[in-house]
């Protein structure tokens, strides 16, 4: 498997700023598994209050919030989408992204680079970050 770097990425102030603006944070793919990053992670900005909105093919209900089975399905708006699936994913999260129109930032967990999808956001207002962990950036520059 060849692995992309990121040729789109938003610097560590631009971070800053964002963990300071969003509100309500999507975080596609969000395993029930206790033991899951993405458990860990959203857990973390929850309790650092965010409300965090679980996207995921599974499940009724995720650290206590009800799940979504698609970004089109949130019926209120979403500020942030943290991603925890594969690069080949994020192509078609971006779209749904752009079709929602309230999404400022898309936020590509450690691992995870696709600078086609990355310069689609961009182009459509959002910021993007790639290959970082938002509750290690929250913890370090919060």
């Amino acid at each position: 498997m060849e692995c992309e770097f990121p040729t789109v990425n938003t610097d560590l102030s631009e971070i800053k700023e964002i963990f300071q603006e969003v509100k309500t944070i999507a975080v596609v793919g969000l395993s029930p598994d206790p033991e899951k990053a993405s458990y860990r992670v959203a857990k973390y900005l929850q309790q650092e209050g965010y409300k965090i909105v679980p996207v995921y093919p599974k499940e009724d209900e995720i650290l206590g919030e009800k799940v979504y089975r698609t970004l089109a399905e949130i019926p209120f708006p979403v500020d942030m989408v943290d991603v925890f699936r594969k690069p080949s994913a994020v192509g078609p999260i971006v779209e749904a992204c752009k079709s929602r129109g309230d999404v400022k930032v898309v936020w590509l967990q450690v691992g995870i680079v696709n600078n086609e999808a990355a310069e689609s956001a961009v182009k459509s207002g959002m910021k993007v970050v790639q290959n970082r962990c938002a509750m290690v950036d929250h913890r370090n520059i919060l």
